[in-house]
């Protein structure tokens, strides 16, 4: 995996754009993990976590109902992160950084989230290691995701709700980042996806790229060769970074992005960064995202919380314009017949975040240039959607 050059910088993404306050924390930050990964006594605890308490690793799934569905010679394969603990690829990352800010002496964990997966694998280390925690999510998010935010609090996290902006993501990470300024001695603020001002994009991503590792080892064992194409949802981009990971270097492998382009691709409808955005700085990187034509940042939206965000990791605007990766989008109405074709052809509810992947392949397919071969990665279970998917279709569930 291509480290970020001396000023964490993807070509001309990344970066470190930050209050002053934060220079130093983050300077710190880097110091601390660039130790760690070089330690073999980090790596066997982290190993150790990922193993015995998170599950790993998680199954690699031929999908046979699905690619009779998708069509022609198609084998479609599941990375099966639903399976991980707490039901998404989230606590690869938050085990990694909880076991970080231990070895820097901080007690307390604050986290972003939008989904609410995040914030539940924040709340569960921190239950783990002892550690206070508070999760900061934006109202409109507790709405939609009512469900995590009574996990989190039965794990004894502090959710805090976010009344500013839009009450989504992009909010509840500004509020996150004003809690870190003044809290820094003892916080470590656990970034929930390969955004944010360096060290965060590359950190999150190694922690991330045990589903690549692990995925690239089970499709060889399982077809003899490599995939023709893998394919992920990208909110901030931390399930499909971790997945891209592995292949950067296997040039025969496609690699598909899928945002959510919701309503349509208008100016607040969507979160389709690729689609409708352009080059600018939000909260600490330099990266693709949606505004207009003086800088201010424009409304997202998606029927999935966890893509519902104004800018993507600075790592995937590197891979599109170099042309490795390539970015597709689909539509809330599409990532909901995908939700509902997946549960009924293979019995797996999945996020809806990863319902946008089920989408693309559903839509493309082999006739669409994914090939034969597809592997796709599904970042996490659809439990949390399911109150939100019945309320959207009129369906009356006694209890929900």
């Amino acid at each position: 995996m291509p480290d970020p050059d001396s000023r964490g910088r993807f070509g001309p993404y990344g970066g470190r754009f930050v209050p002053e306050t934060l220079m130093s924390p983050l300077q710190d930050l880097e110091e601390a993990w660039t130790e760690c990964r070089a330690d073999p006594a980090f790596a066997k605890e982290l190993d150790r976590y990922l193993k015995d308490y998170a599950g790993r690793p998680t199954p690699l799934y031929l999908a046979g109902n699905l690619s009779r569905r998708v069509g022609g010679r198609a084998r479609v394969y599941l990375k099966r992160e639903d399976l991980a603990h707490t039901g998404a690829h989230k606590i690869n990352n938050t085990i990694g950084q909880a076991l970080l800010a231990r070895r820097m002496g901080k007690g307390r964990l604050i986290a972003e989230t939008g989904a609410g997966q995040h914030g539940v694998a924040t709340a569960t280390v921190a239950a783990l290691f002892g550690m206070r925690c508070a999760i900061y999510m934006g109202r409109e998010d507790m709405r939609r995701q009512a469900l995590n935010v009574y996990r989190m609090r039965l794990l004894g996290a502090e959710v805090v709700p976010v009344l500013a902006g839009s009450r989504t993501l992009k909010d509840a990470i500004s509020e996150a980042m004003r809690d870190w300024v003044t809290t820094v001695r003892d916080t470590h603020n656990v970034r929930g996806s390969v955004l944010g001002a360096h060290p965060y994009p590359a950190m999150v991503r190694d922690f991330q790229s045990v589903i690549g590792r692990e995925a690239r080892r089970q499709i060889l064992e399982a077809e003899g060769r490599l995939p023709d194409a893998l394919v992920a949802c990208v909110g901030g981009g931390s399930n499909s970074i971790g997945l891209f990971s592995a292949f950067l270097q296997d040039e025969t492998v496609r690699m598909i992005g899928v945002e959510a382009g919701g309503a349509g691709i208008e100016p607040g409808k969507h979160a389709a960064r690729f689609a409708g955005g352009s080059v600018g700085v939000l909260q600490g990187t330099r990266t693709f995202l949606l505004q207009d034509a003086g800088g201010n940042i424009l409304p997202t939206a998606s029927i999935a919380a966890g893509l519902d965000y104004a800018a993507v990791g600075p790592e995937h605007a590197c891979l599109r314009d170099s042309g490795r990766a390539a970015y597709t989008h689909a539509s809330d109405e599409e990532a909901l017949r995908a939700f509902h074709v997946l549960a009924e052809l293979e019995g797996i509810i999945p996020a809806l975040e990863s319902a946008h992947a089920v989408a693309c392949v559903l839509r493309d397919g082999p006739a669409g240039g994914l090939g034969d071969l597809i592997l796709l990665n599904l970042s996490g279970r659809g439990d949390k959607d399911v109150r939100q998917v019945a309320v959207r279709e009129g369906t009356e569930v006694e209890g929900l």
